[in-house]
């Protein structure tokens, strides 16, 4: 498979009042076009970092990141945010909904960043609360919504511009068992159909998964694993 992402000794430092706290250290590794990783570590180990660094939410203080080859470092604030919006999906644990918009309109946000008009965003939008099963809740808010209902809006969100690649940060972290394996068995879905999912996790039964595992511990990436998916231990996922 052809390399997606590519991080060539990247490190990301901030200053906290005199001090510099390093968060990532010098870590390298690629990313292949349709895989399903995972990149775990304990609170502190710079997964969260690393996350906003392959998601061109940040910038790296040293070391380069590559996006099908071509280096991100020159581009500038505009142009991260326009190739972010093309190729890259979010999910995150709280779910970031617009309280005061429903589900289609949170769904059909992206699009807004691609120039897409909006009788084509809200047919797309509807598309993608299709897909994840949730047409019929479109005109609800998210406070109208169950947990497993918001994550569930959040990647149809994430998927809406039918990104290359879709960023999980603690998917089911704020899930109850039988919610969070249905999150699971549905990005285990969209991997099957093509798109390249990375979950970021401190669970082990997340990690495990994903044939691949990145292990962080102080901002140094510790190993990468290569395994057979365990997902039978993860109750309730099919």
């Amino acid at each position: 498979m052809p390399t997606l992402i590519s991080l060539r000794s990247v490190g990301r430092t901030y200053n906290s009042g005199a001090a510099a706290v390093c968060a990532v250290r010098d870590v390298s590794f690629d990313i292949q076009t349709g895989e399903r990783l995972a990149i775990m570590g304990p609170s502190g180990s710079g997964k969260s970092t690393l996350m906003n660094l392959i998601g061109l939410l940040d910038a790296p203080t040293h070391g380069d990141v590559l996006l099908d080859g071509q280096s991100v470092a020159d581009l500038s604030k505009d142009e991260a945010a326009r190739l972010r919006a093309r190729k890259i999906g979010f999910v995150f644990q709280s779910y970031n909904l617009l309280a005061r918009h429903n589900a289609l309109e949170n769904v059909a946000l992206p699009l807004v960043y691609c120039g897409i008009k909006r009788k084509e965003r809200m047919t797309r939008a509807e598309a993608a609360l299709d897909s994840v099963g949730l047409l019929h809740r479109a005109k609800h808010l998210p406070s109208q919504l169950s947990g497993g209902e918001q994550q569930r809006i959040a990647i149809a969100r994430a998927i809406v511009a039918n990104p290359t690649i879709i960023l999980a940060d603690e998917p089911t972290g704020a899930l109850d068992s039988k919610s969070g394996a249905d999150i699971l068995g549905l990005l285990r879905s969209l991997n099957r159909i093509g798109h390249t999912v990375v979950m970021i996790t401190h669970d082990p039964a997340v990690a495990a998964q994903c044939k691949r595992t990145l292990r962080l511990r102080d901002g140094e990436l510790i190993a990468d694993d290569t395994h057979l998916p365990q997902v039978p231990r993860l109750s309730g996922v099919a």
